[in-house]
């Protein structure tokens, strides 16, 4: 049977989630010897759930070896590192936090010569990366009120989004808090091509920024915060990640979204240097990245799976809402987490004095 992280003893489930660190000390990774299983983070939740019944027990299935999967912060990813006390195997989180651990010397390279069940071809070719492979995309879309917008009248692009008197009403974009403002579509509604966006012109990016700040209504700094002011009409229009609408969508809001210029980001996985269990966790993130697992986790959850062999088994109904299906990720753009974690502390100080102006 697979053990879940609710599952755990009580000393182990503290020590691995980091919740009472003073009280469950980390175990040092010397002392931690290889074993017949694999410890994953994810985010947990409806996620964990899904992951478990795409991935983790069909992967025990196939191999015997055993999941775990426990929730992990980034800053607790990061002690676990520095300290050299490895409790995790595979990290399950975005491109942008794998890369910081990557920069850090923290991560294994991804043994791509050592698959198995997955055909490392199949994945998507810039998803396919030294130290860290695609597990999934979603999408920062603009997002708008079918309410104040017909199917033939809506803003169809983010030069649209910028034009208050053709499309009136309050509007929201994403605030630094959130991850990233949403600077690419400034600069789309500046007229900059997607495939010329990188490296971003800032001064061009914040003077579009400026055009349009006394029509937003707010920055919004969480997928909660901007999934709830669409769902009221407290906005008409604002840049949301799929994931988010279509929930408030299946919810009754009357809502719908633009995939004209979508942002693609990434999910990834990445393993920890040196664990004892890396030879199981090449395995693991090797089956999970398979056509057949992206297939039951993107018709659960509508991400877009790595593997471009999955969308021939999903639903075709489900692609025309899916991001990073053939035809919305060629609507769309990647967006350059590189780029975005190279200048991050610059765009950070010129937010925060943009922000206040």
């Amino acid at each position: 049977m697979t053990t879940s992280f609710k599952t755990l003893p009580r000393r182990r489930f503290l020590a691995l989630t980091g919740t009472a660190a003073l009280a469950a000390p980390f175990l040092n990774t010397r002392a931690r010897a290889a074993s017949n299983e694999v410890i994953v983070r994810n985010p947990g939740g409806v996620y964990e759930e899904t992951m478990r019944r795409a991935v983790y027990d069909p992967f025990t299935e196939a191999t015997g070896i055993e999941v775990i999967s426990v929730p992990a912060t980034f800053a607790k990813l990061m002690a676990m590192y520095k300290s050299g006390n490895l409790e995790l195997d595979v990290i399950d989180t975005s491109d942008g936090s794998l890369l910081k651990l990557e920069r850090e010397g923290a991560l294994e390279k991804i043994d791509y010569d050592s698959w198995t069940f997955t055909d490392p071809s199949e994945v998507r070719e810039d998803l396919v990366r030294g130290y860290m492979v695609g597990n999934f995309m979603f999408a920062t879309v603009l997002g708008y009120s079918t309410e104040a917008f017909g199917a033939d009248n809506h803003p169809a692009s983010w030069a649209d989004f910028w034009n208050a008197d053709a499309f009136p009403g309050a509007r929201m974009l994403a605030d630094i808090a959130s991850g990233q403002p949403n600077l690419e579509f400034a600069l789309l509604a500046a007229g900059v091509a997607k495939e010329d966006l990188y490296p971003l012109d800032l001064d061009k990016a914040f003077a579009k920024l400026t055009e349009i700040k006394p029509h937003i209504r707010k920055f919004w700094d969480s997928g909660a915060l901007s999934a709830q002011m669409m769902a009221d009409q407290e906005v008409v229009m604002g840049s949301i990640w799929n994931g988010r609408l279509q929930t408030a969508q299946k919810d009754g809001a009357p809502l719908a979204i633009e995939w004209n210029e979508n942002m693609l980001q990434v999910q990834a996985y990445g393993i920890f240097k040196d664990t004892p269990n890396a030879e199981n966790a090449q395995k693991l993130v090797d089956f999970a990245c398979g056509a057949k697992p992206g297939e039951v986790f993107a018709t659960a959850l509508n991400y877009g799976p790595a593997n471009t062999k999955a969308y021939d088994l999903i639903d075709p109904a489900l692609l025309a809402e899916m991001p990073g299906s053939p035809e919305l990720a060629a609507k769309g753009f990647l967006q350059d987490v590189t780029y975005w974690e190279d200048n991050r502390e610059e765009i950070s100080r010129r937010w925060a004095d943009w922000v206040i102006e």
